[in-house]
């Protein structure tokens, strides 16, 4: 068995490997976010999570969220493409939603839950993206774990669980989800920092950003997030729920997410693309961010801000030219493991930090550099930077 486990295992991570160098053999794509999937939780025969009075199901409200937060992104942005993993009451297999979303070449995926507790009293709102709690004797890694096995119990569901099988803590698991992980988690973590900021009522609470190994996520290949609007097992955030005023309050607050997401995207990878400053975060009142007691714990840390930003050299040429792997609204360290031991330089564009490896004055060994950092950066481009303003360079 351990022998299947680790063929397996060795199987998908040459599948993931061989995807990295696709941008190397063919012209760079049109970058700009043009296509996202939306996938509403449950379906049919799984109905998720229901309120003590049996009346109100978590997959009936995903769907409604999620097609109201459609016809937001439809209508403001007609050049983006937008598909919902259900359209209607129907079960969906955890797999077949994410290679829905692969299959469409969706830049984004969000996903939208309803959450639950043993207690009445956990509520609020958070959003999920893939990683693993580091700490078990910590109430965050405990919280998680009930979040998880809760989303993730749709898999006995299915006819064929085998698919799942690194859903576990083995090292090979750990080693596959964190090369998954780190391959969208800037772009990803943007998302939900901007989800959750944003989500000013009808809920209470804004719980915070929390880290998970969910399976749907976990098998996405593209930027994602997990979702989960309120607590069905909570009165006060029941009668939220059931309001068809409040569902269109969550949706304005996820397409204002979305809104400012894809201009940050947007304009991180476009050519000489200036981005507007980031909105001012509006902060609650210490006693409304209270992580509720027993079930939630703080949010997961991530990253601090590190002490210093490599920068370039005070003597720098007035033109230079490098590959960009990654625009990002957190500052990043020179050593930190998703360069891969690339040279980097950090050039700031607004309120993003853009992340050139390898940069030269001279545009040859620069060019040569490419293939290379495509090969691990698919999406990477060649780029001039001038007075410290980066363009692409055609």
């Amino acid at each position: 068995m351990k022998k299947r486990s680790c063929a397996w295992f060795f199987v998908v991570l040459m599948m993931l490997l061989a995807a990295l160098p696709a941008g190397a053999q063919n012209p760079v794509p049109e970058l700009s976010l043009d296509c996202v999937v939306i996938d509403p939780g449950h379906g049919g025969k799984d109905p998720g999570t229901v309120s003590a009075d049996r009346k109100t199901y978590e997959k009936t409200l995903t769907l409604a969220i999620s097609k109201k937060l459609a016809d937001r992104i439809r209508k403001a942005y007609p050049e983006v493409k937008v598909y919902l993993t259900r359209e209607d009451d129907r079960f969906v297999e955890l797999s077949e939603r994410a290679r829905f979303a692969s299959a469409r070449d969706a830049k984004l995926f969000i996903s939208v839950h309803i959450n639950a507790t043993r207690s009445r009293t956990s509520n609020g709102f958070s959003v999920w993206l893939l990683g693993q709690s580091s700490d078990k004797n910590k109430d965050t890694y405990a919280f998680n774990m009930e979040v998880l096995k809760r989303e993730n119990s749709v898999i006995y569901m299915e006819n064929d669980t085998t698919k799942y099988q690194t859903f576990d803590s083995s090292p090979e698991s750990q080693i596959l989800m964190q090369l998954m992980s780190n391959a969208y988690r800037e772009q990803s973590l943007l998302l939900a920092q901007l989800m959750n900021d944003g989500m000013k009522g009808p809920f209470r609470r804004n719980i915070g950003v929390y880290q998970g190994n969910f399976a749907v996520l976990r098998l996405a290949s593209m930027p994602a997030v997990l979702v989960e609007a309120g607590f069905l097992s909570n009165p006060e955030d029941l009668a939220v729920l059931r309001s068809e005023k409040s569902l269109e309050k969550i949706a304005d607050n996820l397409f204002d997410a979305f809104k400012e997401y894809k201009t940050r995207y947007d304009a991180s990878v476009s050519i000489g693309g200036e981005l507007p400053p980031a909105p001012a975060t509006e902060q609650l009142p210490a006693e409304e961010t209270a992580p509720p007691a027993a079930e939630s714990a703080p949010p997961v840390r991530t990253e601090t801000a590190p002490e210093t930003v490599p920068q370039p050299p005070a003597a720098a040429p007035a033109v230079r030219y490098g590959t960009q792997v990654l625009a990002s609204s957190r500052q990043m360290k020179e050593s930190d493991p998703y360069f891969a031991g690339y040279r980097v330089t950090a050039v700031r564009a607004g309120s993003l930090y853009k992340y050139i490896l390898e940069v030269s004055d001279d545009l040859e060994t620069a060019r040569k550099a490419l293939p290379e950092i495509r090969e691990r950066f698919k999406d990477a481009f060649l780029v001039e930077i001038r007075n410290e303003s980066v363009t692409r360079y055609k």
